[in-house]
C-alpha cells in the first residue's frame, strides 16, 4: 500500500477492524517513512458470469428486479426483496468465491423465495429452471406439499 503522503511503497497495518455490515475492512495503517498514519477500507469484489461469456459485478438490485417481478401481486414488500437479496448475496460471499456462475445466484435464489413466497417461488422457477409443460409444475407442487407436510409433522411432534 503507497502511503498517500510520501508515497513510500511499503506501509504498517496497526488495527484492522471489520465493518458494521461486515462487507468491508477498516484497516489503520502507519508509513514506517514519514510516520504519517492514515485509513484504507478494503472490501470484496465479486463478479457474475453470464451464459454469454461475459463477466460483470454482481448487483443486488439485478436479484430485487428479477424476483420482484415473480413477486408482483403477491403479500411481498420491498424490504423482503431486499432481504432475499442479502441472504443470497451473503450465501455466495460464504463459498469464498471471487466469481460466480450466473446460474449459481439462480439456485441461491430458490430457496429463500420458496420461504418468502410459494407462489413467486413457482413462477420464478418456472422461468429460470425453464418448465416447459404441466408435469414439470406438478411435480414442483408435489414437492412443495411434501416439504410442507413433513414440516407440519414435525411442529405436530414438538407440541406433544
Amino acid at each position: 500500500m503507497n502511503c498517500p503522503f510520501c508515497r513510500n511503497t511499503d506501509s504498517r497495518v496497526t488495527d484492522s477492524r471489520a465493518s458494521e455490515d461486515g462487507t468491508s475492512i477498516r484497516r489503520r495503517r502507519q508509513c514506517p517513512e514519514c510516520g504519517k498514519k492514515f485509513t484504507t477500507s478494503e472490501t470484496t469484489s465479486l463478479s457474475v458470469l453470464k451464459r454469454s461469456g461475459v463477466t460483470e459485478p454482481f448487483s443486488r438490485d439485478k436479484i430485487v428486479s428479477g424476483v420482484g417481478k415473480a413477486c408482483q401481486g403477491r403479500p411481498v414488500s420491498d424490504a423482503d426483496l431486499a432481504i432475499l437479496a442479502q441472504q443470497v448475496e451473503e450465501t455466495i460471499l460464504s463459498s469464498g468465491a471471487a466469481q460466480v456462475e450466473a446460474h449459481v445466484i439462480g439456485l441461491a435464489i430458490l430457496e429463500p423465495l420458496r420461504l418468502l413466497d410459494e407462489v413467486a417461488f413457482m413462477r420464478f422457477a418456472s422461468v429460470y429452471q425453464g418448465w416447459e409443460t404441466l408435469e414439470d409444475f406438478e411435480a414442483a407442487i408435489n414437492v412443495l406439499r411434501a416439504s410442507n407436510n413433513e414440516a407440519t409433522d414435525f411442529d405436530k411432534e414438538l407440541t406433544k
